[in-house]
């Protein structure tokens, strides 16, 4: 199973009185637009994507939806819980393993460091992050094998500037 993961793109600065709820925080209007240019040029490594899964903060359900229409999918997003902000990593690899969890190759979008821990999952079986992912920026990997902790490859790790420039 190949997989991609995109954080969500750099949102408004965290005011507990604007956002007494944090998942409601948006994309800043700068942060849209370059979201908006990381995708496309996430299309051009991401062209097999088949599915789009999200969290559903606010930035992450709008990064999705960014992600979505670049991809140009006919298929609805669908949005998991697992991803939201400060949910642990491995319940998003269960649920990918599960029958059913995840048909063809699917791009998650989510927050740190949610996923970076779940790229150390997938690759070292170890929970603990050893990569960093830049918002707007993406990650490859791949299960040669069967989707459970330790058995993936890390393909490619790129930044929203270094995906802008694929465009």
């Amino acid at each position: 199973m190949r997989l991609y993961l995109f954080r969500h793109g750099p949102s408004e600065n965290r005011d507990p009185r604007r956002w007494p709820d944090d998942t409601r925080r948006p994309l800043s209007r700068p942060g849209r637009r370059q979201t908006q240019q990381a995708a496309k040029g996430f299309v051009t490594l991401a062209h097999d994507a088949t599915m789009v899964l999200a969290s559903t903060a606010v930035r992450g359900a709008v990064t999705a939806e960014i992600v979505h229409t670049a991809l140009g999918l006919k298929r609805e997003i669908v949005p998991w819980e697992v991803l939201n902000p400060g949910e642990p990593a491995g319940p998003i690899l269960e649920r990918l393993g599960r029958p059913g969890g995840a048909r063809g190759v699917p791009v998650l979008v989510g927050h740190e460091p949610t996923l970076s821990e779940f790229v150390g999952l997938a690759v070292t079986g170890d929970a603990t992050s050893f990569v960093h992912i830049a918002k707007a920026g993406a990650v490859a990997i791949e299960f040669s094998a069967r989707v459970a902790p330790g058995c993936a490859r890390l393909d490619w790790l790129l930044t929203r500037s270094q995906l802008a420039a694929l465009a």
